[in-house]
């Protein structure tokens, strides 16, 4: 017989330095009675997460031979997650054919970037007008955001302050962002651990601290609201457009706080130590990063992530592992053989810090399992072959249990140009959110 008690054990998470977290394993006795039921072996919370490498791949050295099944071989860019290959699909086939268009010349880079996760072309433009469409994750949001103080959470390793033209008549803002609420409105991605810890713990790390500041942002919006009924009415339809978005980001606010002072009474935040800013080197800020995103998934503070590796048209070297060349320019590497050994070779790199991120989560306890058991991450580009610059045959990882709903060990091959939004709609299945299409969806994907 189980006993229902409304006692609870405080749950702590601790962090002793920027490279090592100690955490202990989530216990029944740390919540309360109806969230311990609601989070059981048979129930428990799901998690989502997107990654996003950029300049495609070297497609020979990541789809694996053959015609798909459990016996196929790892490939050197899959070479790092060799340990996960049971926890891990390997899917071919997928295009964003979407993307494609005959009339818009270049700015191939910022339409594979742009349309990533919602297959919908970006309107090319340099201006305030842009337009794109709602992306996978934000679709989650929607429901498994009802229920935490972040709806989602978007990181990035690069700069978010670029603006106007990045390519081709193309605004920076589709390169800026992977992650779109509406057709209109992108989200900003943080780069800054400091900043992002914050966000999810308050400046002082305490759950007091962060309801205090969300409600200084909101009597900040409130005193500007209240003004706003005045205007609208001479207003044109894009201004009210906008005031809309706006009052939308209010009334979110609002829900942060009320959703943060209910899980403050049944779920303590983590005690953690607050990261001074941006690291010194590239492996130290993606590490970083993905420590703050274990915690915001461990404390429940949010279950959808969307990270760049980096920005589409990255032209990062990484000479501590051979590549002193620019990753943009051995990405054209026209069948050079030392371009596509470089080119492997930051590819395989980003699947290894990747990697490390997954074992964080595999190592984390989490009700009857582990936050990995619970998760299902999806790495990968909007490009296929960095030298082709289509949205073709792109690569496509899934790491993780998904709640016993995601059978790993598994090279899924599709006919080629099988919309990639159709992964969007079976992965939206797996975590029990419903939605009939994306962009040129046909269904869900068989076999996943």
């Amino acid at each position: 017989m189980t006993f229902i008690t409304k006692k609870t054990l405080p749950r702590r998470t601790v962090l002793r330095g920027m490279g090592t977290m100690v955490a202990l394993p989530f216990l029944g006795a740390m919540a309360p009675a109806m969230t311990a039921l609601a989070n059981t072996a048979a129930n428990p919370t799901p998690r989502l997460g997107f990654f996003y490498a950029p300049n495609g791949m070297f497609l020979p050295n990541f789809h694996p031979e053959g015609n798909g099944g459990k016996n196929y071989a790892m490939t050197p860019i899959l070479s790092p997650l060799e340990s996960y290959r049971e926890n891990m699909v390997v899917i071919s086939g997928l295009s964003n054919s979407a993307l494609v268009s005959p009339n818009e010349g270049g700015g191939v880079h910022t339409r594979a970037h742009g349309g990533w996760l919602s297959g919908v072309l970006p309107k090319r433009t340099e201006g305030a007008d842009i337009e794109a469409g709602k992306t996978v994750d934000q679709y989650a949001a929607d429901v498994l955001g009802q229920e935490t103080s972040l709806r989602s959470i978007q990181l990035t390793t690069d700069s978010n302050f670029t603006v106007g033209n990045c390519e081709n008549g193309y605004s920076c803002t589709y390169q800026n962002s992977t992650s779109w609420r509406s057709p209109t409105t992108p989200l900003p991605h943080e780069r800054d651990p400091r900043v992002v810890f914050q966000r999810l713990f308050g400046d002082g790390g305490s759950v007091e601290a962060r309801i205090a500041q969300m409600q200084t942002d909101r009597s900040i919006l409130d005193s500007v609201s209240d003004s706003i009924s005045n205007l609208e009415k001479d207003l044109g339809h894009g201004d009210k457009v906008v005031m809309d978005e706006y009052l939308t980001a209010v009334r979110e606010i609002e829900r942060r706080i009320q959703r943060a002072e209910q899980n403050n009474a049944n779920r303590p935040l983590p005690s953690v130590e607050q990261p001074d800013g941006v690291p010194d080197t590239f492996e130290e800020h993606i590490d970083t990063l993905f420590e703050m995103l274990v915690l915001a998934y461990q404390a429940d503070v949010t279950r959808v992530s969307v990270m760049q590796m980096a920005r589409e048209l990255s032209g990062r070297a990484y000479p501590d592992i051979g590549v002193p060349e620019g990753h943009h320019t051995v990405s054209h590497h026209q069948l050079n053989p030392h371009n596509i050994q470089q080119y492997t070779r930051i590819n395989t790199h980003h699947v290894s810090l990747f990697k490390q991120f997954v074992d964080r989560l595999a190592n984390t306890q989490n009700g009857d399992g582990t936050l990995l058991d619970h998760s299902i991450l999806l790495y990968g580009t909007g490009m296929g072959d960095g030298d082709h610059h289509t949205p073709y045959n792109l690569p496509v990882i899934l790491v993780g249990g998904g709640r016993g709903k995601l059978e790993g060990g598994r090279h899924l091959r599709y006919p080629m140009h099988t919309p990639f939004m159709n992964l969007g709609l079976s992965l939206l299945d797996k975590v029990g959110v419903e939605v009939a299409s994306i962009s040129d969806s046909t269904g869900h994907l068989s076999d996943l």
